[in-house]
């Protein structure tokens, strides 16, 4: 059975691709010694076989080994034709937790550094008509406070808030075959005002680059440039305006050739700003009601089995009540975003930066590389309605967080996407922000209520001796709830746990109405969507069975906030 068999990139879709999940030789390489041992040349099996996309801790590949692997290997055959070799292949890995290095009949073609983003690399000139080799050399060391692993447990068990390991392979791998004049990348930014699609493409070659829109399948414009290779830039104008709604995910479908390449993707025609106190999406206020995801599974750890548990994951959401989600310590994979963006459901960007001592300067360089390629990847799904780097950059050892640190990435961020507001670490410590957000876990209502009663001219913040809100800030209350419930006395979640359902209901209801009611509020992210592990504070079971009923929930999540049009 081969797992994940559709586009894992919906947004940049060629016809002519082929997927390489399925089985692949694995080989756990205890002592970081295969490449001494020159295991990407060695014709001799590897002692197991993996399923990929799925990491070795996970069920669903076969392996269900939870202990540290620091260094791992897969190997398949993957085969091409003469005339593909014409052209380019383009070797994709959706991610690889941490370090990659590909190997293609034993010739080294390229690594690549960062657990969570996209990454792909021309391996043309390493093929040969036929049958090849692909071997891929994985190391993750979640121990070392130099490399972000999110959620991922530093111990052999999981505990508290951090769960089991994600090594190696855990998302779609797949070949691409591309001409040699060919379209690299798209840039999308869209002008409500004025109905137009600007487009900043980067093409090899020289040729003509045509941009065709529709809407369900009514053309919509079209406009062309001739492109000498570069980067180049073109305008669209729309001959009909659909705009991008929170639950109304319009999207345009977009056809992309230059020469022969032919890229098929879609867009959302949206705007996003800050208004005082207000979040404005297309010019309205938009009361954020969002639920925590940390996207893992139970069969799969990083990985969902399939698609249909993508969705599933947004309409339980919805389900409930939430428009949208904040997906917390984890780069979710694309295909995720393009569910997102089509099902009209608004989420934050978030880097995995957990893992990391934010009190060392060298953290930079394990932050900022990848954090910028999540910003290209994800740049153009209208869904992505701000960023957030960091999560609660607590102290390390007694240090604190280097502050330098967060405001050169939050720089970074604005000079790349000036668009969209960016929060610097949510919760804590802030340093340079565009909204000042909040975590409070306090499970009395009146406690919730009496905090916040001093906004606009004041707030009370339980980290007030290392930042500080300024009046005109927006305010944004970006973790509360987590209330416990669970049959499971190891589960834990954030208070004391109601002693009846009937007791949860009032205290739901209580803290959200609270925040729903405040005029200077922006938005809510409760915790959490699911159960993780021990982490049993979910509004579903691990397993996704709803604990209570998602219409009582609705009733209360749903109704109108003071703060939204």
């Amino acid at each position: 059975m081969i797992y994940r068999q559709e586009h894992p990139n919906p947004q940049f879709m060629r016809d002519n691709w082929t997927n390489l999940n399925g089985l692949w030789q694995f080989e756990i390489d205890h002592g970081n010694s295969g490449e001494a041992r020159k295991l990407y040349e060695s014709e001799k099996a590897f002692s197991m076989e993996i399923q990929v996309p799925f990491c070795p801790e996970s069920k669903l590949s076969g392996i269900g080994y939870t202990d540290f692997m620091g260094s791992v290997w897969y190997r398949r055959s993957i085969a091409v034709t003469e005339a593909q070799l014409e052209g380019r292949v383009l070797l994709h890995f959706g991610a690889v937790d941490y370090e990659a290095t590909v190997y293609v009949n034993g010739n080294r073609c390229g690594s690549h550094r960062g657990g969570f983003v996209s990454f792909a690399m021309d391996i043309t000139e390493y093929l040969t008509a036929g049958e090849n080799t692909l071997v891929v050399h994985a190391t993750d060391d979640s121990r070392d406070l130099l490399i972000p692993s999110g959620k991922q447990s530093d111990r052999y068990e999981s505990y508290g808030c951090f769960y089991t390991r994600t090594t190696g392979i855990w998302q779609t791998v797949w070949l691409e075959f591309v001409p040699q004049i060919h379209i690299r990348s798209v840039k999308y930014v869209t002008d409500i005002e004025k109905g137009v699609l600007h487009i900043t493409a980067v093409v090899s070659g020289s040729g003509t680059l045509q941009a065709s829109a529709s809407y369900e399948g009514k053309p919509m414009g079209s406009a062309q440039i001739q492109a000498q290779g570069g980067t180049v830039q073109i305008s669209l104008p729309l001959e009909e305006l659909h705009l991008w709604e929170v639950g109304n995910g319009r999207l345009y479908d977009l056809e992309l050739t230059y020469g022969e390449d032919l890229v098929h993707s879609y867009f959302g025609m949206r705007s996003v700003r800050l208004d005082g106190y207000r979040f404005l999406i297309n010019e309205k206020s938009v009361f954020q009601r969002l639920i925590l995801d940390q996207g893992f599974y139970p069969d799969g750890i990083y990985t969902a089995p399939d698609d249909r548990e993508l969705v599933g994951d947004i309409q339980r959401s919805l389900d409930m009540g939430f428009n949208g989600a904040r997906l917390h310590e984890k780069i979710f994979e694309k295909r995720f975003l393009y569910h997102c963006d089509r099902m009209g459901y608004i989420v934050w960007g978030e880097y995995p930066n957990w893992g990391l001592d934010h009190s060392d300067p060298r953290a930079v360089y394990h932050v900022l590389p990848e954090w910028l390629e999540e910003l290209e990847r994800d740049y153009n799904h209208p869904s992505i309605v701000g960023w957030c780097p960091f999560n609660e950059t607590w102290d390390c050892q007694g240090r604190k967080q280097y502050d330098p640190m967060l405001s050169l990435v939050y720089k970074a961020t604005k000079a790349v996407d000036p668009t969209r507001p960016c929060i610097d670490t949510s919760g804590n410590f802030h340093v340079l922000t565009d909204i000042f957000d909040v975590h409070n876990y306090t499970q009395d209502p009146a406690v919730l209520q009496k905090t916040y009663e001093n906004l606009p001219e004041s707030l009370e913040d339980r980290h007030a001796c290392r930042q500080k809100y300024q009046k005109g800030q927006p305010i944004f209350v970006s973790e509360y709830g987590g209330i416990a419930w669970s049959d499971d006395p190891a589960g834990w979640g954030y208070g004391n746990a109601p002693a009846s359902r009937e007791e949860f209901m009032s205290r739901f209801q209580g803290l959200t109405d609270v925040l729903l009611d405040h005029p200077y509020m922006f938005g809510f992210c409760y915790t959490q969507l699911t159960d993780v592990e021990q982490e049993q504070n979910g509004l579903y079971t691990y397993d996704r069975t709803p604990k209570f009923d998602p219409a009582e929930i609705r009733k209360i999540v749903a109704r109108k906030a003071a703060i939204e049009d």
